[in-house]
This record gives C-alpha cells, sequence and structure tokens, in this order.
C-alpha cells in the first residue's frame, strides 16, 4: 500500500497488544536462563530460532528481491540501536526483578512523544500526553518501586527505553517504504553479529573479573545448553521473529506517539511472570 492508505488504528493496536505478548514471554525466558547462559549466546540461540520463520513469510511473499533494499542504510542503523536496547534490556532484567525493570523501561512513550515532533513532525496532542502520563502513574501504583529500582542496572533499563524510542522513530517511515519481512530479517542479522562480536570479545576475559549480576550475565563464557534448554533458546526465536514483525507492522500503522501507550499492556505480563 502507499504511504497515505496505512494508517489503521486497530491493526496497529491489535499488532502492538500481540507484539508486546510475544516480546514479554521471552522476556521472561532469558531471566530464567540468566543464571546459567551468557548473554550473548541466548541472543544468539534468539537469532538462530527466528530465521526459519522469517524464511517463510520471506519466500510467502516473494519478497528475497526486496532484501537488497536502497534504504539498507538505515534498516541496519535501526537494527544496531534496537540490537543494543534489547541487550540493554536484558542485562536489566538480570540483576532486577522484571517488574521493576519494566517500570523504568516505561519512561520510553516519554521519549517516543518527545521525539515524534522533530523526527517524524507528528503532532502530539495534549490527551496523549496526558494518557502516557496516566499509563507511567498507574506502573508505578503497581509495581510500588522500591530501593532496587535504583541499583546500577536501572541504567541499563533507561538506555535501552531510549535506544527503543529512537529506533521506533526511525521505523515508522522506514516501514512506509520497505517490507516488514525485510526490516525485520536484516534486524535478526544484525542482532546475530552484535551477538558473535560479544561473544569472541568476552572469550578471553576472565569471568570472575565482574561480580555485578548485569555484567556476569554480559561476561560469562558460552556453555553446551542442555536439551530442554536449547529447546526453550531456539523456541524464544520463534516468539521474537512474530513480535518483530508485529512491532514493525505496529508502527507503520499507527503514528508513533498513538502506539506507544499501548505498550503498558507489558506491565500485566510483566508482574504475572514476575510472580512465575
Amino acid at each position: 500500500m502507499s504511504p497515505q492508505h496505512t494508517d489503521n488504528r486497530l491493526v496497529a493496536v491489535l499488532c502492538i497488544l500481540a507484539g508486546v505478548g510475544f516480546a514479554s514471554t521471552q522476556d521472561a525466558i532469558v531471566k530464567a536462563m540468566s543464571g546459567n547462559y551468557p548473554a550473548h549466546e541466548t541472543l544468539m540461540l534468539r537469532c538462530i530460532g527466528s530465521l526459519p520463520v522469517l524464511f517463510v513469510f520471506l519466500w510467502r511473499e516473494n519478497a528475497f528481491k526486496r532484501l537488497a533494499t536502497p534504504l539498507w542504510g538505515r534498516v541496519v542503523v535501526r537494527g544496531v540501536i534496537l540490537g543494543f536496547a534489547y541487550l540493554c534490556f536484558v542485562l536489566a532484567i538480570a540483576a532486577m526483578p522484571i517488574a521493576n525493570a519494566v517500570a523504568i523501561y516505561f519512561t520510553m512513550p516519554f521519549f517516543v512523544a518527545g521525539l515524534a515532533g522533530p523526527m517524524l513532525g507528528e503532532r502530539v496532542r495534549l490527551h496523549r500526553w496526558l494518557a502516557i502520563i496516566a499509563g507511567f502513574i498507574g506502573v508505578l501504583i503497581m509495581v510500588r518501586p522500591g530501593a532496587t529500582v535504583f541499583e546500577p542496572a536501572a541504567i541499563f533499563a533507561l538506555l535501552s527505553a531510549l535506544g527503543y524510542a529512537v529506533g521506533q522513530m526511525i521505523g515508522r517511515p522506514l516501514a512506509q517504504q520497505v517490507p516488514a519481512i525485510v526490516i525485520s530479517l536484516w534486524q535478526n542479522v544484525i542482532y546475530f553479529v552484535i551477538a558473535a562480536v560479544l561473544a569472541v570479545v568476552f572469550s578471553g576475559i576472565d569471568a570472575d573479573t565482574f561480580q555485578h549480576p548485569s555484567l556476569v550475565f554480559l561476561s560469562r563464557p558460552m556453555v553446551m545448553p542442555s536439551l530442554p534448554d536449547a529447546a526453550l533458546l531456539l523456541g524464544m526465536g520463534v516468539l521474537a521473529a512474530f513480535g518483530m514483525l508485529l512491532f514493525v507492522n505496529a508502527y507503520k500503522f499507527g503514528e508513533a506517539n498513538f502506539v506507544a501507550p499501548f505498550e503498558y499492556s507489558a506491565m500485566i505480563w510483566a508482574v504475572m511472570f514476575g510472580l512465575l
């Protein structure tokens, strides 16, 4: 569809709600695995698990010829930014309760609303600002954050929110010109490259160098996963593949400052998985 006909708020909301559910589930899996495997290994296995799903969609949409998009520079920049944003978030949840990390991450809609004007030319009306603020207050009421929120890992959650906001700002106009499956596939490849580079970098560092849980999760050496753990991590990749497609389409079919507040639905998942 041409850019002027792609806005569809109902589709945008359904995509973002489903995408948040998939993303929250994979975050819970990463949290559960953070005591045994390094961040880069969980990310690499996630990327491998995503590939079959992404290739099926690429084949169904006959989009192989679109992989060499002339907008590859923007696709790569967005992928790198989101890759580091994702890495920062998983490092945060390795040291913090998921709900507290998500509470800090939900400064993200403020970043989106603040950047929507200068980056996309979107006008953020007063009622949207009020919706964002009300949602954030609701998160704080649910979590009742205490001293644990202000531990060093909170910085990772904040950096994740900023990176994610910038990535979605780039993604909104990009998705009007490049198929969602092409963006998602390149995003997956970039995530894998980031994970591989980290694996090489930390292979030469003593595992006992760091004490903080986030840095231990980042620097732990790779280990051979058990069969159930490998299945779970590869299965996480399937969730990630659908999640990437849903997020790209959500911000394609709705204005960024309209879509972002619906990501507060992650708080329900975060509390549920935290209890589990």
